[in-house]
């Protein structure tokens, strides 16, 4: 696989994970949810300070290491999608390697840039692109914009079940942006196509050695 094609590749679906969070950024409520394809698939916007799905790393301090880590881990993944292209290994493993460097990628630019090109979102006024008075926080402290919403099944658990019993059940809940998905599709076509992508070498059959010896029943055994 050409390493123009895997650039090429990754510089579309980072500007597509990038023009959505941007339209939503601009142009949706903090909160704000409409329906796309019936109640099943619904944009909602949402931001995150942490990791993929909402999670949070330790407050402040933690937003920066884990943003440097994404730094940094995608410095060395440009680094070793090159050698993977250069050394050609199987397309579909230079694909899910390109997802996920993809996703890393995408929400890196959140966490680097957003605080410092947009306005704080809230529920009652709309972002701006580059407002006059600056962006909402420093560099490194951009929050993840999310936004696709996949609420499947919405029902409640029998009043017989234990512990939850009555309570909201919802699949699925997560919250999440084209980069989380591009990381999530990544290793999970990893873990199902490995053995495609790292086919094992066939043994070596054992040689059966000639000799012009000669076998009878004198021949001792030791």
């Amino acid at each position: 696989m050409k390493g123009r094609y895997v650039a090429l590749f990754i510089i579309f679906l980072v500007l597509a994970d990038q023009a959505l969070k941007f339209y939503i950024k601009t142009h949706y409520y903090l909160g704000e949810e409409h329906n796309m394809l019936g109640k099943w698939f619904r944009l909602h916007f949402v931001e995150n300070e942490g990791m993929a799905w909402g999670w949070k790393f330790g407050g402040d301090f933690g937003k920066i290491i884990l943003t440097l880590f994404r730094l940094v881990a995608v410095i060395l993944g440009t680094f070793y999608l090159r050698n993977i292209v250069k050394k050609n290994y199987h397309k579909g493993f230079i694909i899910c390697a390109s997802l996920i460097y993809t996703g890393a990628l995408g929400n890196l630019l959140d966490s680097m840039f957003y605080g410092l090109i947009f306005s704080e979102s809230n529920p009652f006024t709309l972002s701006k692109l580059f407002p006059a008075g600056g962006g909402y926080t420093t560099f490194l402290h951009g929050k993840v914009v999310d936004m696709l919403y996949f609420p499947i099944i919405q029902t409640k658990y029998p009043s017989w079940f234990p512990f939850w019993g009555g309570q909201d059940f919802e699949f699925f809940s997560p919250v999440f942006n084209m980069a989380d998905a591009s990381i999530s599709i990544g290793v999970i076509a990893l873990l199902i196509w490995q053995k495609k992508f790292f086919p094992h070498k066939h043994k070596i059959p054992e040689s059966t050695v000639e000799t012009n010896a000669v076998v009878d029943d004198r021949a001792q055994v030791l």
